[in-house]
């Protein structure tokens, strides 16, 4: 599959979550950041998105400790929450 198609997927994944609050949170994250990430950090972000919702919010929040897979400059530019949009 080329990188297109896979982000679009990606993409799909990272907004369709269950919540509102987790669609904003990880669709919001991927759509300011997906086109600047190597592919490295698209395979960061794949693994992110297999995580629970409630983990992956509490990280973003700093309500709970990151795990080291996750750790590093992609979940800091995460937790700044700058990227949420909600009109």
């Amino acid at each position: 599959m080329d990188r297109e198609h896979h982000l679009k997927r990606l993409g799909f994944r990272a907004w369709h979550r269950g919540t509102r609050e987790a669609d904003y949170m990880i669709g919001g994250f991927f759509d300011r950041y997906a086109a600047e990430w190597s592919d490295e950090e698209v395979a960061w972000f794949e693994r992110l998105i297999e995580q629970e919702d409630v983990d992956i919010m509490a990280w973003a929040m700093g309500k709970e400790p990151v795990p080291a897979a996750f750790d590093g400059p992609l979940m800091r530019t995460m937790q700044k929450l700058d990227y949420i949009s909600i009109h």
